[in-house]
C-alpha cells in the first residue's frame, strides 16, 4: 500500500526550524572543540613537558586554559576533564558570570525554534509554560539567559508546564544536554537530539520477562470496573473509529484498555488501546515532568510503557498471541516503544500499530513484518515534537502516513482524538477505510473489553497530600468537569482595597441580609489575578473582584477578625465574586455552572513570579503593574468564595498550599483604559484605578482544590 507523505509545512516556519536545527549543531561542534581542548590541556604529555620545559610549556598551557576560559573564547564553563580539576574551573567560570559559547549558542537555536512556533500557532505565545520559557531565553545577555534556562530546567515545579511544549520538546532536550552539569551523563540525551546515531545503545529496554529495569521506578496496575460512559463508548464489532471511540470514551488519562476480538478466521486476538494526554493536565501514570516527557520520546524504557506492560501481563495474554496496538498522543509513543523492543515483539506478535497525533521519531517496529499507521493534523504540533522528518525516508511496504488538514487550527483542540475521529470520518474517510483494509485479522466481534488503571509505585501521587481528594465527575456545557477541580502550579497576587460600604453594597445583589463585612469604618474589595500553570481543567488565567460579606444568616458587622480564625470550612464570612474574567472556555463554564460566578471569556498576560507584578489584558480595559514590596510571611490563603443562582447562594471552599506572603506597603498600580465587561465596570464604580491597594497577598508558587459549590437555601 502506498504511504502518505507529510505536507511541508509553512516556508518561513520550515526555515526557521531548519536554521534551528542548523544552529544545534554549530553548539555540538563547539561543545566537541570544548572536549578536545579540554583533552590537550589535561593530557599527559603536556603536563610532562610542561615540567621539563616550563618556559614553552606552561605557556602552552595558560594560552589553552585561556581559550577554554575567556569571554571572548569558548566561556568559563567550557572545562571537560574527568579528575574533577574541570568542573572546578567551569564552576569557578559560571560563578564570575561567564557562561559557554556552546550554551549560549544552543540558547539562540531555542530561540529561533519558538519563533517558528509562534508564527505557525500564535495562540500557544497564551501558554503558561511558553510564557515562561520566553523570558527565560529572552533575557539579555545572553548569559543572564543561560542562566535563567539552566534555573528553570532545574525547578521541579516548572516543569509541570514546560511538559506541555511539544512543539519545543527537541530543542529543550538539546539545551538541556549542554546545560548539564554532567556532560558524560548527557551524552545519551544530547545524542539522540542531534540526530546522531549512538556508538552503544545505553538506552535501557522494557523486558517482557522483567518490566521493571534496574533502577529505574517500578510501575503499577490494577483492573478497574469502567464506568456506564465508558462500557457504552467501547467497541463491539472491530473497526479503527470503533476502536479510537473506545479510546476516547476514557474517563482519565491513567487507563488503557484491552480487548479480545474474535477475526473472522475463528482466532481470538488483542487489542491493546493506550490514551494521550492534554498539555499542562497532571496525569496519574507518569507525572508529567519535563524528565519524563522526552524520556517517552527517545527510550524504550519508561513508566509509561511499563505499566503497559504490567496491563498485558496482567490481562494474560498469551505468549505469541496477535497484538495490535492503537494509540493516541504520549500513548501512541509508549505504545511504538514496546513495537520497537525486540524481547518484547519475541514475546508477542506484534501485527499492527496505529497511531493516532503521535510524533513518529526515529523508532521501528522491532519485527519487520508490523504494520505501522501513522495519522497526523498539519494543525497539530505535538507529531512534529521529535523535529524528525517522516518523509524523509524511502517508501515501506508495512508504512502507511496520513496528514490531514482539519479545519480547526487551534492547539491544543487540533491535538484532542475526539477532534481526530471527526477528521476520520468527514474530511478523510479514505485513509480510515485504508486502515480497516490493513486490520481485516481484527474486524470482528468484541467478545472481553477490560480496563486497567495504571500507576507508578516509586513516587506519590501528583499534589500529595493536599490534591489527594475523592472527585465527582459533574456535567457542564464544556464537557464533563472532575470536581474539585485542582490546581496544581498556580501563582496569585490579592490587591486588598479598603473602599467605601456604600459603594460595595451596590455591586451586591438586592438582598438585605447580604452586607460587605467591615474593617474598621470601610469595607474590603478584592482584586485577585491568577496564572494557573497546571490545572484539571487545562492552563489557564483569571482576573476577579470580590467583596468581602458578612454571614448570610447572622451578619455582624465586626465578625470578620474572629471569623478568620476557624478552619475554613467553620466560616460564615466569605467573598462574594462580582465579576470574573478567565482566559479559557472551559473555565468559564465551570466558574458559571459549578460555582455559580458571573465570568467572561477574556484573554490576559499574567507574570506573578518576578519582583514585579504584571497583569495586561487589553480587551478588558485593564492593566496592573508595580512591585509589591517588601512581604513577611502568612497563614495559607484558604477562602469561602459566594456566588448567586436563582434564588439560592452557592458556597465555594477553596484549600490552598503554598508559601504566601503580606505585603503593607505595595506600590502596585492599576489603569483603566477604554473600559470593556463587567469586571472593568465594577473597578471604575470603585475608584480603585485612582488609588493603591492597602495591602497584597502574594503566592508565587501553590496547590490548591476548590469544591463544587453548595447551594444554600438563602
Amino acid at each position: 500500500m502506498a504511504a502518505r507523505r507529510r505536507a511541508s509545512g509553512p516556508p518561513a516556519e520550515e526555515v526557521l526550524r531548519e536554521c534551528a536545527h542548523d544552529v544545534v549543531d554549530v553548539a555540538e561542534g563547539i561543545r566537541e572543540v570544548c572536549a578536545r581542548t579540554s583533552s590537550v590541556l589535561f593530557a599527559p604529555a603536556l603536563t610532562a613537558s610542561a615540567r621539563r620545559r616550563p618556559r614553552t610549556g606552561c605557556a602552552a598551557r595558560w594560552a589553552l586554559l585561556r581559550a577554554l576560559t575567556d569571554r571572548q573564547g569558548l566561556g568559563g564553563a567550557a572545562v571537560v576533564a574527568p579528575d574533577g580539576v574541570g568542573r572546578l574551573l567551569g564552576a569557578a567560570g559560571e560563578a564570575l558570570g561567564r557562561e559557554s559559547l556552546a550554551a549560549q549558542v544552543a540558547v539562540a537555536s531555542l530561540r529561533l525554534r519558538i519563533a517558528a512556533v509562534l508564527l505557525g500557532h500564535p495562540e500557544f505565545a497564551q501558554d503558561p509554560g511558553m510564557r515562561r520559557l520566553t523570558a527565560a531565553v529572552g533575557a539579555d545577555p545572553d548569559s543572564e539567559a543561560v542562566r535563567a534556562l539552566r534555573a528553570l530546567l532545574k525547578d521541579r515545579d516548572a516543569r509541570r508546564s514546560l511538559a506541555g511544549l511539544t512543539p519545543v520538546l527537541t530543542e529543550l532536550l538539546a539545551v538541556h544536554g549542554l546545560l548539564g552539569e554532567d556532560p558524560v551523563s548527557d551524552e545519551t540525551a544530547w545524542a539522540l537530539a542531534a540526530g546522531r546515531e549512538l556508538a552503544a545503545d545505553p538506552a535501557r529496554r522494557v523486558s517482557a520477562a522483567h518490566p521493571r529495569a534496574p533502577g529505574a521506578p517500578d510501575g503499577a496496575v490494577r483492573a478497574v470496573e469502567p464506568s456506564a460512559r465508558e462500557a457504552g463508548g467501547f467497541a463491539a464489532e472491530g473497526s479503527l473509529l470503533a476502536f479510537l471511540r473506545g479510546l476516547d470514551s476514557l474517563e482519565a488519562e491513567d487507563r488503557v484498555l484491552i480487548q479480545e476480538v474474535r477475526g473472522p478466521d475463528g482466532v481470538l486476538r488483542y487489542v491493546v488501546q493506550a490514551p494521550g494526554t492534554i498539555p499542562g493536565r497532571p496525569r496519574g501514570c507518569v507525572p508529567p515532568d519535563f524528565a519524563d516527557a522526552w524520556r517517552d520520546l527517545f527510550t524504550t524504557d519508561s513508566p509509561y510503557s511499563r505499566s503497559i506492560l504490567l496491563a498485558i501481563r496482567h490481562h494474560g495474554v498469551p505468549r505469541g498471541a496477535d497484538l495490535a496496538l492503537v494509540g493516541h498522543g504520549e500513548g501512541g509513543t509508549a505504545l511504538l516503544n514496546l513495537a520497537a523492543d525486540e524481547e518484547f515483539c519475541r514475546a508477542y506478535r506484534v501485527t499492527h500499530v496505529v497511531t493516532v497525533g503521535t510524533p513518529a521519531g526515529r523508532r521501528e517496529p522491532a519485527d519487520p513484518r508490523t504494520w505501522l499507521a501513522a495519522v497526523t493534523d498539519r494543525h497539530d504540533i505535538v507529531p512534529s515534537a521529535d523535529g524528525s522528518a517522516a518523509a524523509a525516508r524511502g517508501p515501506h511496504p508495512n508504512r502507511y502516513r496520513a496528514d490531514c488538514t482539519g479545519p480547526d487550527p487551534e492547539f491544543p483542540r487540533s491535538h484532542l482524538l475526539s477532534v481526530y475521529i471527526g477528521h476520520l470520518e468527514t474530511v478523510v474517510p479514505q485513509v480510515a477505510r485504508d486502515i480497516d483494509a490493513a486490520l481485516t485479522r481484527y474486524r470482528g466481534p468484541v467478545e472481553r473489553s477490560r480496563v486497567y488503571r495504571l500507576g507508578d509505585r516509586a513516587r506519590p501521587p501528583e499534589g500529595h497530600p493536599l490534591l489527594t481528594v475523592p472527585t465527582t465527575t459533574v456535567p457542564t456545557s464544556a464537557g464533563p468537569v472532575d470536581v474539585p477541580v485542582r490546581y496544581y502550579d498556580s501563582s496569585a497576587a490579592h490587591l486588598c482595597y479598603p473602599v467605601d460600604p456604600g459603594v460595595a453594597r451596590s455591586l451586591l445583589p438586592d438582598l438585605d441580609w447580604l452586607v460587605p463585612a467591615r474593617l474598621g469604618r470601610r469595607a474590603l474589595a478584592v482584586l485577585s489575578l491568577y496564572e494557573h500553570r497546571c490545572t484539571t481543567i487545562g492552563p489557564y488565567t483569571e482576573l476577579g473582584l470580590s467583596v468581602l460579606v458578612d454571614d448570610p444568616w447572622r451578619p455582624h458587622p465586626y465578625g470578620l477578625a474572629g471569623d478568620l480564625l476557624r478552619r475554613v470550612d467553620l466560616r460564615r464570612t466569605g467573598r462574594y465574586v462580582v465579576a470574573l474574567a478567565v482566559g479559557t472556555r472551559e473555565a468559564r463554564a465551570v466558574a458559571e455552572e459549578v460555582w455559580a460566578q458571573p465570568a467572561v471569556h477574556g484573554a490576559a498576560e499574567v507574570s506573578l513570579q518576578g519582583r514585579e507584578l504584571l497583569a495586561e489584558a487589553p480587551e478588558l480595559g485593564l492593566s496592573v503593574e508595580g512591585p509589591p514590596g517588601p512581604g513577611v510571611r502568612c497563614p495559607e490563603a484558604d477562602w469561602v468564595l459566594y456566588g448567586r443562582r436563582g434564588d439560592s447562594t452557592v458556597r465555594t471552599l477553596v484549600r490552598a498550599d503554598g508559601r504566601p506572603r503580606v505585603h503593607t506597603r505595595p506600590r502596585v498600580r492599576m489603569r483603566l483604559g477604554a473600559v470593556h465587561g463587567p469586571l472593568a465596570r465594577h473597578l471604575q464604580i470603585l475608584e480603585l484605578d485612582t488609588v493603591r491597594p492597602g495591602f497584597v497577598l502574594t503566592s508565587p508558587r501553590f496547590m490548591a482544590h476548590r469544591s463544587a459549590g453548595a447551594q444554600l437555601p438563602r
